[in-house]
């Protein structure tokens, strides 16, 4: 039973506890999700779910603070489930199952799994997208893409700066072109998951500081010279190691160069849609991990002789976040199978007007996905009592997780304005 073996002290009994395991976890997931899952999308979820039941069971994981999830990556990697977003047929590898359908299936079984090592892998999809967009066949950038895709390294993106947070756009880390075409990069980047740990970096710079226009893309090996890293304590995510990052006289080679200046700020947009369709997936997976550690809790824990499930404040209140979370979950899948579509129609270049209703659907799905985690977890924990809150299940990972989805990827008031700014710009499109 490795849940009894990753906490101190046992405030559940042993009958409750057993039920908790990821089995029945994942059986509970899969009942909810038969009937809106096509055959291959359902086979591709229970595919992940059995690798990562073997998983814990062959390495004795017990989710407890002392274990490193780190360590589980290259396993995960060798089996394609850093990543689906994309078959990644350049670096030889060419899985069957991917697109944004079979990558958030992906992310309800490895969620399920751990919730810290899920987002850790979610910070890792962030710096493959990039290269995969813009890899242009380069030896460098294909080595890069493959040790990212194939768990040799975890990845980390670097766009936030100290004295910048959300404004992603007027940095102050300033790129110098040398006459070779490389570039030196001065500067500091903070709060970038996996920055401590990852061999390979995404990071954006300007030619001019503060002047968005003259941005630019660079692939980064943390090796080189120049390049130094600080771990940020965040409590919420101990096992996760999140970055400040000093880049002081780095040259980056011009091989390495994803986008050149004035067109970095083009890349850094592009690729809104799958990251924050990434963070929704996560937020959505939460939802899903803490409704089932309360439903289970439910259905056993009793109180006045009966299962405090019949009682209304607990029942009604599941049922409530169930449904929530249900729905979300089926307008999210309905995007990413529609996006799916459009990308293999279009061949990877989508039209500018579907683009544009999609990335506003984007922080759409962000912006809701992320409350509502903040809520489902909240709640469940709550309406276990102190169950939902001590070490003995991961419920304390969820509820820690939901409090800084909002702020990922853009805060909750970013997404607000994004939004207001697409509902101008549709409706220019629709009226005359």
């Amino acid at each position: 039973m490795a849940e009894k073996r990753r906490f101190k002290t046992q405030v559940i009994n042993d009958e409750i506890l057993e039920k908790f395991n990821l089995k029945n976890r994942y059986a509970f997931l899969n009942n909810n999700l038969t009937a809106i899952l096509t055959t291959k999308e359902f086979n591709f979820l229970r595919e992940v779910e059995r690798f990562c039941l073997r998983f814990e069971k062959r390495h004795n994981i017990t989710h407890g603070p002392d274990e490193d999830i780190y360590e589980w990556i290259p396993e995960f990697g060798e089996k394609g489930y850093i990543t689906r977003q994309h078959s990644f047929d350049m670096v030889d590898v060419g899985y069957e199952d991917w697109g944004l359908a079979a990558d958030f299936l992906r992310n309800l079984a490895i969620d399920m799994f751990d919730p810290q090592f899920a987002m850790g892998g979610g910070a890792t999809v962030l710096a493959v997208n990039p290269i995969y967009e813009h890899h242009e066949n380069i030896p460098i950038r294909l080595e890069a893409l493959k040790d990212l895709v194939t768990g040799k390294s975890p990845g980390a993106i670097l766009i936030t700066e100290p004295e910048r947070g959300s404004d992603a756009v007027h940095q102050l880390t300033t790129c110098d072109e040398q006459e070779d075409g490389s570039f030196i990069l001065n500067g500091t980047k903070i709060f970038n998951t996996n920055g401590p740990k990852s061999k390979w970096v995404i990071a954006y710079a300007t030619a001019e500081k503060n002047n968005g226009t003259l941005m630019a893309q660079f692939l980064i090996n943390t090796n080189w010279d120049g390049f130094t890293v600080e771990r940020v304590g965040i409590p919420w995510v101990p096992k996760l190691f999140v970055g400040k990052e000093y880049l002081k006289n780095l040259r980056v080679p011009k091989e390495c160069i994803l986008g050149p200046v004035g067109k970095g700020r083009e890349h850094l947009f592009e690729g809104l849609i799958p990251e924050r369709i990434a963070i929704a997936m996560m937020s959505l997976a939460e939802c899903w991990g803490a409704l089932t550690h309360a439903v289970i809790y439910a259905n056993n824990r009793k109180q006045f002789d009966q299962e405090i499930l019949k009682f209304q404040g607990v029942g009604f209140s599941l049922a409530d976040l169930w449904a929530k979370t249900t729905n979300l979950s089926i307008g999210l899948l309905k995007f990413c199978e529609a996006y799916d579509d459009k990308y293999i129609k279009f061949e990877g270049n989508i039209p500018k007007n579907i683009t544009q209703a999609m990335v506003a659907s984007a922080s759409q799905f962000k912006y809701q996905s992320t409350g509502l985690s903040k809520e489902v977890c909240y709640e469940c924990a709550n309406l276990m009592g102190g169950a939902g809150l001590c070490d003995n299940t991961l419920m304390h990972d969820y509820l820690n997780i939901s409090r800084i989805q909002e702020i990922l990827g853009g805060s909750r008031q970013i997404q607000q304005y994004i939004m207001s700014l697409s509902l101008r710009t549709l409706y220019k499109m629709s009226v005359t």
